[in-house]
């Protein structure tokens, strides 16, 4: 993988460890590396789903004022409505469903909106056609 392109969006979290998890549950993401900042002693964790070079990066600060609310978002695909449905239903128990599932039909798809424990929004989809979309102008350009 090269590291050309967009590689990471960093996001300041209350607690490292509580948004390792979510992100973990949510995102299907895992720490590919972890350190205390040198200069702050600050911990910083890289999270990636494996797929492609891009990592969240969490930085601990006492103070989180959210950045990605509602409408400014991450975005996951999932496999399937079934997943979606699966990760809403564990999301609504939990508190963090913010909006949906609902279907809004091509080319947004079957979406959802949850909260992350410092108030960032997460969307999972299925069926918005990013890769093929993105694959299809690379061919024609």
């Amino acid at each position: 993988m090269k590291d050309i392109g967009l590689t990471h969006i960093a996001l300041p979290v209350a607690d490292i460890h509580r948004s390792i998890e979510f992100y973990a549950t949510y995102a299907q993401m895992q720490v590919v590396h972890k350190r205390l900042d040198g200069a702050s002693g600050i911990p910083v964790v890289w999270l990636s789903d494996g797929i492609r070079p891009f990592v969240i990066v969490l930085i601990q600060k006492e103070v989180v004022h959210p950045v990605l609310s509602p409408l400014a978002h991450l975005g996951v695909g999932c496999s399937s409505r079934e997943e979606l449905d699966q990760l809403c239903d564990q999301a609504k128990q939990r508190g963090i469903l913010l909006d949906g599932p609902q279907d809004a039909g091509y080319p947004v798809g079957y979406w959802a909106f949850l909260q992350d424990p410092d108030g960032h929004t997460l969307e999972l989809s299925y069926g918005q056609e990013v890769g093929l979309t993105v694959q299809e102008a690379i061919q024609q350009a």
